[in-house]
Order: C-alpha cells, then sequence, then structure tokens
C-alpha cells in the first residue's frame, strides 16, 4: 500500500513538472545567424507591417506637399542584411551605421523606414540641415516632426545612439518580445487617419 501511495506522489509530482515547463518555458525555437533565436511556430516578416505601409505612404504625401523631396532608402531589412551592415564599420570598411545585429532591429520585423532627401539636382543627400523647400527650416526636421504625428518614432530623438534617417512603429513590443515570436495585429490603428 506504501509503494502504492509513493508512486501516486511521484506520478502527481511528474505530471505537475510536466504542465508547469510546458506553460512557463518558451516553446523553442530555430536558430538562425548570430545567436539570434526565433520561435518557430512564427515566421519573421518578409514585408513593412501594414500600418507601417500606409503610415509611410501618407508621410510621403504630406511632406512632398510642403515641397520636400523624401527618398525612402529602406524598410523591411533581412537579418542576413542587418549582419552585413552591422559588419560595416567593424570587419568590412565603412562606417559604422548600426549598433543592432541581425534580428535586433525593428527593420527585420517591418516595423522600421529609413529615408533621405533628394536635392535639386537629383542627388540623394543625408544633410540634416538642408532647405530644398526654402521655408527657413531643415527640411530633415520638418519630416522628422510629420512622421512623428504619423505615429512614428524618430531616430534622432533617441539618447545614445541618434539615427537621424530611421523611423519605427513599435507597438509598444520590444525587440525581445518581437524575437520570441510576439507581432503586433495587422488590424492595429488601420482605421485612425
Amino acid at each position: 500500500m506504501r509503494i502504492l501511495k509513493n508512486l501516486m506522489n511521484f506520478f502527481f509530482f511528474a505530471v505537475v513538472v510536466a504542465l508547469v515547463l510546458f506553460f512557463l518555458v518558451p516553446q523553442v525555437e530555430k536558430e538562425l545567424p548570430q545567436g539570434v533565436f526565433y520561435k518557430k511556430d512564427v515566421p519573421l516578416p518578409t514585408n513593412l507591417h501594414p500600418t507601417v505601409e500606409k503610415r509611410k505612404e501618407q508621410l510621403v504625401e504630406k511632406v512632398r506637399e510642403a515641397g520636400i523631396n523624401i527618398v525612402i532608402t529602406e524598410g523591411h531589412r533581412s537579418v542576413q542584411r542587418q549582419d552585413k551592415l552591422y559588419e560595416q564599420g567593424r570587419s568590412s570598411e565603412g562606417q559604422v551605421v548600426t549598433y543592432a545585429r541581425g534580428g535586433e532591429s525593428y527593420h527585420n520585423y517591418g516595423l522600421a523606414i529609413d529615408f533621405a532627401l533628394e536635392n535639386e539636382g537629383g542627388r540623394i543627400i543625408w544633410d540634416t540641415e538642408y532647405d530644398g523647400n526654402g521655408n527657413g527650416r531643415s527640411d530633415w526636421l520638418e519630416i522628422a516632426e510629420a512622421a512623428k504625428g504619423l505615429g512614428f518614432e524618430w531616430g534622432g530623438d533617441w539618447e545614445n545612439f541618434k539615427d537621424y534617417p530611421h523611423l519605427q512603429m513599435d507597438f509598444g513590443l520590444s525587440i525581445r518580445e518581437l524575437k520570441r515570436g510576439k507581432r503586433p495585429k495587422v488590424d492595429e490603428y488601420a482605421d485612425e487617419e
């Protein structure tokens, strides 16, 4: 009788431990470059989030109406492209342009865009003081202001690393949450104008 009672206690304990492990430990995970892990049943996006796409188009239209020639230089970015950009200024030539490895950028989740300006001669420039529309204000800062009005966060407002061409919408999600498989809803903010 005592052996049966011990077996039942052991079985109950094993079931409880199994349930705790199943519900509390993340369902892991497929490894990608640089040791970045992703929940296997939540694929990485391959395009901009629909809300980010819509806001990007609204931004371009709004600043063009103000006489500013904006160029969207990048949107969604693959993990491999992010790693290549991360290597720039480190293991390859050029200036450091990012501190985010693959999987650590909002670009990798379709939640960020980068922009530049096109000057009167048709050249793409990253001059934050350029006033192409001649209104006495920096076109760059006018774009940042318009973007923030559409719900973007501007990298130029960051404390540590100023990323002036960068705009993102994080939908309240951290990179860690995105890496663990959380995604913003597709219809989130979709009806706002």
